[in-house]
């Protein structure tokens, strides 16, 4: 269902049946859009007061369903922070783990990770892993995690992740980013569109971040200036760039030129392929929804389906390999699993700056 609705967001030569769908959906849009915007109303004349964590709290977010690169984007921006001497510590809901988050809880106190992908989520457990002494926190109410991280914590700098629409917490830069690729979709609210609230929205923020996932960084530059015209706000762009990628069991590298059947649970998986099609021939993929809980059985059908296919190297995202990792040890095969790592290339300080 995901998959699908995925499609028919951003599908830009829709089908008459989709297109016949998007105008019912529509319909549903309206309730949908009149809480957001009450819900904003409120925030903005100060009757729902938001939480002051008294310390630098930065939103990292985005207007629209999918992925845009926030985790990378989120993991460089703390280890800006780190390599300054500032104590760190990320905010995530800690969708699709396994933890009740209605109470803190302490995903890595900067020194030690406490929990596995399938209980932290994969994107905080993958924070955590890739972002040395930073505390790394889930709850559903990030000004809770907020007051525990400086409580507890002693944390100079707060940044909540995936929170553009989180308004309990008060933040001092407030980030939206945007992919290049997808851009906004169909520009309509949910269901019948990607947008997670109205474009009046946009007025929050203190900076646009547009991601690029491509080589084309004069197309990305192009849509900066349209959307810098259109908002009116500081616009900078963010290139997301495939690194390497390396052996989940032994790290040892993957060659370029490989042939690869690749596969992820992600918000838009075709990008992920597109990153892969620059390196490697990819004979094949698979796809899963959005946070996809992996299990054994799941393992299993894509190592053998690469046996089958005579293939020898899978490749995933890192947020899909910390899932995999523990039933791909226990699976006996001659096929090679890779996660591709990718960095997040930006003018971090001076996005920062610009509030």
């Amino acid at each position: 269902m995901k998959l699908f609705l995925a499609k028919l967001h951003y599908e830009k030569n829709p089908s008459f049946f989709k297109r016949l769908l998007r105008g019912v959906l529509s319909l549903c849009s309206i309730p949908y859009g009149a809480v957001t915007s009450v819900r904003n109303f409120l925030y903005d004349k100060n009757i729902i007061k938001a939480y002051d964590a008294g310390v630098l709290t930065i939103s990292v977010g985005n207007l629209t369903t999918g992925g845009v690169g926030k985790t990378p984007f989120t993991a460089e921006l703390a280890n800006m922070f780190v390599l300054q001497g500032k104590r760190v510590a990320i905010l995530s809901r800690g969708y699709g783990g396994s933890l009740p988050n209605k109470d803190v809880n302490v995903i890595s106190n900067g020194e030690k990770i406490f929990f596995n992908a399938q209980e932290a989520g994969d994107e905080p457990f993958w924070l955590a892993a890739n972002c040395k002494s930073v505390v790394v926190l889930t709850c559903s109410s990030r000004s809770k995690a907020a007051e525990k991280a400086v409580k507890d914590f002693n944390c100079e700098v707060l940044i909540a992740d995936d929170a553009f629409q989180h308004r309990k917490l008060a933040r001092n830069v407030n980030l939206l980013l945007v992919d290049q690729a997808n851009r906004f979709g169909n520009e309509k609210l949910l269901p019948a569109g990607p947008l997670r609230e109205g474009f009046s929205g946009v007025k929050r923020a203190t900076a646009i971040v547009v991601t690029n996932k491509t080589s084309n960084v004069e197309n990305a530059l192009k849509y900066c200036d349209e959307i810098k015209a259109r908002f009116d706000k500081p616009v900078f762009l963010c290139k997301m760039q495939p690194d390497i990628s390396y052996n989940i069991k032994n790290n040892e590298i993957l060659y370029k030129g490989a042939s690869v059947l690749a596969f992820c649970a992600i918000g838009q998986p075709n990008e992920f392929f597109d990153f892969i099609k620059e390196n490697y021939y990819l004979t094949a993929t698979m796809t899963f929804p959005d946070h996809h809980a992996y299990t054994a059985d799941d393992v299993e059908m894509i190592l053998k389906t690469a046996e089958t296919s005579g293939i020898k190297s899978v490749i995933t995202t890192e947020k899909d390999a910390v899932k995999i990792k523990a039933f791909a040890e226990s699976y006996k095969t001659s096929v090679n699993i890779y996660a591709l790592k990718l960095s997040a290339c930006a003018d971090f300080q001076d996005i920062v700056n610009c509030r």
